[in-house]
């Protein structure tokens, strides 16, 4: 199992360096520190990234770590990241590219510039687009630490946020890339997110054979951007979320999301959001609630 520990540093390290938090990462040998400059708050933040069509997702821990899941297809993802970022924050605590499509990691390549990244996860499916070249090459020259994705592996990111690995459980080499998407449940407290890439039915159906009800999540990412290929009513039934989330652009030419696929989404009144609609869907959690808009919701 991977373990990423958090320590804290003294009150003299943490009044130096403005309370910030030493990260310890401890992956199969190997131990990297890195320094969290990220803003703290009260509440965990999941901000669902308005980068057209394509997938960005950006977590910010109580404590001030964050995560950036994909990074859709462009630069539209700086402009996002500063919007929910302090203006002095240029790092990135742990990048997950869920799988090697050109609209989950076209953007990363200008994050990897941008920004300085401590870990990156990925799952092993391959692609010859040039912008999956582009973030292989720009990975591998970051001097970032790099780990594939196995199920199973927990990460434990500040004081009270775990990312559960749930897929892939294998090497994925030679896999399509949809297949072998990274699929994650971020946990804070009693609540948690579903964040399942492109995955096919074929792997929510395998999810819910191996977890069954360990998959329950507050908010669920339809998968494949609300394509007809993910999303089946059982994995519904199974994660029973409160909260699901559109990442797509308005009036694609993919038809996402579509409209069964939605129907199955309303029959179960799951509360419904599209960011080609609605624009960056924020979440943030208190340990026991969900809520979607403002921090100040939650007391509501």
């Amino acid at each position: 199992m991977l373990m990423i520990a958090l320590y804290h540093v003294t009150m003299e390290l943490r009044e130096l360096y403005r309370y910030g938090l030493l990260v310890l990462l401890a992956i199969s040998g190997l131990s990297v520190s890195v320094l969290s400059t990220g803003t703290q708050s009260d509440y965990l933040a999941v901000h669902f990234l308005d980068v057209g069509q394509g997938d960005a997702i950006l977590i910010q821990t109580p404590d001030g770590f964050e995560v950036l899941i994909d990074g859709g297809a462009s630069s539209a993802v700086i402009q996002q990241l500063s919007a929910q970022q302090s203006w002095s924050d240029r790092t990135i605590d742990v990048m997950i590219a869920t799988h090697p499509d050109t609209d989950h990691v076209g953007g990363l390549n200008d994050v990897l510039k941008r920004y300085d990244v401590d870990l990156i996860i990925q799952t092993q499916a391959d692609s010859d687009s040039p912008a999956a070249l582009a973030f292989t090459a720009a990975a591998n020259g970051e001097g970032t630490a790099l780990q594939y994705a196995r199920a199973g592996q927990s990460i434990q990111i500040g004081a009270s946020t775990t990312i559960e690995i749930l897929a892939p459980a294998s090497d994925t080499t030679g896999w399509r890339a949809n297949s072998a998407s990274v699929i994650v449940r971020v946990v804070y407290g009693d609540t948690a997110f579903m964040l399942t890439g492109d995955a096919p039915l074929e792997i929510e159906n395998y999810l819910v054979e191996v977890y069954g009800a360990a998959l329950r999540s507050d908010v669920l990412k339809l998968g494949h951007h609300g394509s007809q290929t993910s999303t089946s009513g059982l994995f519904l039934d199974t994660v029973q979320p409160q909260f699901a989330v559109v990442s797509a652009a308005l009036d694609n030419r993919y038809g996402h999301p579509n409209q069964a696929v939605m129907q199955r989404v309303f029959d179960r009144n799951i509360t419904s959001f599209h960011t080609g609609v609605d624009g960056t869907v924020s979440f943030y959690s208190d340990g026991g609630l969900v809520w979607p808009g403002e921090q100040k919701n939650g007391d509501q």
